[in-house]
């Protein structure tokens, strides 16, 4: 008997940034000495006072099923923390626990999108906000935020993609891919059309603790509550405190969105794992100072990357805010000659890079951007150096 697959995963890609981990994970494993720069998760390990509280609430039987959307002591403290940082009022009705930023954003999809919307998507844009709009029904909409205009969108921008479908503006910053962070005058323009013209703004800040030179972070949600009632804030722990696989990303917003988006986790995961919401209570709540150290690392490790990209004949980085990615333009080589045949694109860069000198990075394409390239730098400064060297000398080696 054949079977047909439901349409909605027929054009669905696998994330390329998980399969590109995944492929230099598995020629490490053979042995090869690959340098990987694909992976989106800091290198350190979370800290000790965080995994403590993981494994206390373990020895002390907190291993049960919590509600579904979460527990109450986490959603205080994230209301807690989301009013001292950025006067917003988010009660913790206002607040639902997920099982990391990704499943945060689904849900919201799912609850709030529907055929005949229009999401507008500044790119380049993370790789998974596409594909979700999109499989809730709603049209993402792209937007162009090129490297001419340091990655950010603008208002002129906005105003030429929007329509009177238009429902919703994903605004990430600082930027995955990027880096870009978008600075308090730039969002209270952005703000001041969404209101003008009824657009809700879903503001990603998962790395909001990760930016340098002593960059501000300005949260949409601290513009005002005519602002703040029409932001939807998704943020979480896994980046700012080495937490990707406790999978704990929040959702705060109107009560009745947030309760919709509980409604659908109750009958598809249920709550976040119980253990991790009692460690983020400890990573929000406990001594910040590991934060402040892997902050510092990441600043110095993204000086010596963008230095090293830029010294690479027809390679143009520019210098990040904040996250631990740079975005460098190398669309000058493009029309080389590998060899075995020509680099068209960044997919060709990225597959030459990998099968030449064994460095794993993620195409632009990926991303909504085919001029560029994106790296990691959540790797040791060891493995930066190499790993430019060796992209420096892949790129000599074209004609």
């Amino acid at each position: 008997m054949k079977r047909k697959l439901a349409e909605r995963v027929l054009g669905l890609a696998p994330s390329p940034t998980l399969a590109i981990s995944a492929q230099a994970k598995a020629m490490k494993a053979k042995g090869e000495d690959v340098i990987g720069f694909g992976a989106g998760e800091p290198d350190f390990k979370t800290p000790e006072n965080i995994s403590e509280a993981g494994i206390r609430a373990i020895r002390d039987g907190r291993t049960g099923y919590t509600d579904a959307s979460g527990i109450m002591e986490l959603k205080e403290v994230i209301s807690e923390t989301i009013r001292k940082e950025t006067g917003a009022e988010y009660k913790p009705e206002n607040i639902i626990i997920n099982c990391g930023g990704k499943h945060s954003f689904f849900n919201l999809s799912l609850a709030f999108f529907e055929p005949g919307d229009e999401v507008l998507v500044p790119a380049p844009y993370w790789v998974s906000y596409p594909p979700m709009v999109s499989l809730s029904g709603a049209v993402p909409v792209i937007v162009p935020a090129p490297k001419e205009q340091g990655f950010k969108v603008t208002v002129d921008g906005l105003r030429k993609a929007a329509t009177k479908r238009t429902k919703a503006l994903v605004l990430n910053s600082p930027s995955n891919p990027t880096g870009a962070a978008y600075t308090g005058e730039e969002l209270k323009e952005i703000a001041g059309f969404c209101l003008e013209n009824d657009i809700y703004i879903i503001s990603d800040e998962i790395y909001d603790k990760l930016v340098y030179d002593g960059f501000t972070h300005v949260s949409t949600a601290s513009l005002g509550k005519d602002v703040a009632d029409m932001t939807i804030y998704l943020n979480g722990v896994s980046k700012t405190y080495a937490m990707t696989g406790w999978r704990i990303g929040y959702t705060a917003g109107p009560a009745d969105l947030i309760k919709a988006m509980g409604k659908i986790q109750s009958q598809s995961t249920s709550n976040p794992a119980t253990m991790s919401q009692w460690a983020a209570i400890e990573a929000l709540t406990g001594p910040q100072d590991d934060v402040e150290m892997m902050r510092r690392e990441f600043e110095a490790r993204r000086s010596i990357i963008v230095d090293g990209l830029n010294e690479i004949p027809g390679v143009s980085c520019l210098t990040p805010q904040g996250a631990f990615y740079v975005f460098p333009d190398v669309s000058r080589v493009y029309g080389a000659s590998t060899g075995d045949g020509v680099i068209e694109g960044s997919v060709d860069f990225a597959s030459y890079l990998l099968s030449q000198v064994k460095v794993a990075l993620v195409p632009g394409s990926a991303f909504g951007d085919d001029r560029c390239v994106r790296l990691s730098y959540a790797s040791s400064v060891k493995e930066i150096e190499e790993g430019v060297r060796r992209i420096g000398e892949a790129v000599a080696a074209l004609s």
